[in-house]
Formats: C-alpha cells, sequence, structure tokens
C-alpha cells in the first residue's frame, strides 16, 4: 500500500471487548455486555476513520494481549499490525509503543477508541504538523487529550500523569512548556466515557 505519510505511524490503542473490563462507566444504564459491544462498535468506527484513506501504517496496540478473536477480526477487515501493550498505567504503555514506533518511524501519532469525534481530515493535520513541530495535540472536552503525536519519545509528558482525571491536558501543556517543545494543538474533541457521552453519540450518529 502506497501512504501518503509513510514516515508516521498511528498508534490507536484498544482494549480486548470483555464485558466488565470496558466502558464501565456505561453502568448501570448499559449491561456489561452492552457495554462491550459499544466498545467494539467505537473500536470499528475509529479504524473505518483511521483507513478511509491512505495516511500512514497503523498499529493496533492491544490490551492485555493481542489474542482476543476480536482483534484477529480487525486485522482481517483492516490494514493494521497488531502489538501488546506494555507497562503498569496508561502512560507507561504510551511511552512504550511511542518508543518502539519511532525506533522504525520519524513521527508517531497515538489515539484511543472512543473519540467517534474524530475526523480523517484531523489525522492528516497531525501528519502535516509533525513535520514542522514537537508535539502535536488535540484536547478533549473532559480536560484530557484524544491525540497525541510527537517525533521523538518525550517521558516527562507519560510519567506520573493524573490519567483519568481532568487535569491530564493543563499538565501536559504545562510540561510541554516547560520542556521548551514546540507544540501545535488541533481542535478540540469529546470522546464516550459516560452515558451521556454516549447519548450524544448515539444522536449523532442518528444524523
Amino acid at each position: 500500500m502506497t501512504y501518503r505519510f509513510p514516515d508516521t505511524a498511528l498508534l490507536i490503542f484498544c482494549k480486548a471487548p470483555i464485558p466488565g473490563q470496558v466502558k464501565t462507566r456505561l453502568s448501570p444504564h448499559l449491561t456489561p455486555v452492552q457495554s462491550a459491544q459499544t466498545h467494539q462498535q467505537l473500536a470499528v468506527i475509529t479504524l473505518q476513520m483511521a483507513t478511509e484513506q491512505p495516511f500512514c501504517p497503523i498499529q493496533l496496540w492491544c490490551s492485555p494481549d493481542t489474542l482476543d478473536n476480536f482483534f484477529s477480526h480487525l486485522t482481517q477487515n483492516f490494514p493494521l499490525t497488531l502489538h501488546q501493550q506494555q507497562g503498569d498505567d496508561l502512560g507507561a504503555r504510551m511511552l512504550y509503543a511511542m518508543s518502539s514506533a519511532l525506533m522504525v518511524y520519524r513521527h508517531a501519532i497515538v489515539i484511543g477508541t472512543d473519540c467517534p469525534s474524530l475526523t480523517p481530515a484531523t489525522l492528516q493535520q497531525a501528519c502535516i504538523a509533525l513535520k514542522e513541530t514537537d508535539v502535536v495535540l488535540a484536547p478533549a472536552e473532559d480536560g484530557g487529550y484524544v491525540l497525541m503525536g510527537c517525533n521523538r519519545p518525550q517521558p516527562n509528558l507519560f510519567v506520573d500523569m493524573p490519567w483519568g482525571t481532568s487535569a491530564v491536558l493543563a499538565l501536559t501543556r504545562e510540561r510541554i512548556r516547560q520542556q521548551n517543545l514546540r507544540c501545535h494543538e488541533l481542535a478540540t474533541f469529546w470522546d464516550v466515557d459516560t452515558f451521556d457521552d454516549y447519548c450524544r453519540w448515539q444522536k449523532m450518529a442518528a444524523l
């Protein structure tokens, strides 16, 4: 396959859709099985978005391992490679994935699978921006971020972060300033964490 940005890797973080272990904040409105199905739907939507145009190679970083049948199904339907997440928390896992990818590619972008508002245009903007800056960041409405791109490993952006809180974005911005890194911020997006987010997504999908 010919990519527009062959020197950039898109790292997509995805958990195995195990009931009771994914999208738990959708309870009690959805059952564990329904929450797992929602997780699968969002993952497929993310991959459809990421592969709508052949921007760059895609790596699916899987948790707890790459053995779930859902991951095998995705490899049969999308051009991607499977990789196992490594690390004790989200920051360590993202840093490991980033560091691994940047041993092969000049640029790396990491996203999750719960942001249905992301678009191919956003991915293209991130790929272009990384050629001129150190970090690309797409803020989330809840105080986190939905996309991070780097040209080299940046441990200070991933270590000792209050993951899952509204303080992540502000602290990330502060550490970017402390490191004197050039940063390009994209538009602000929203992701599906709570049942209100789920309802918002359902309304968007119905349009």
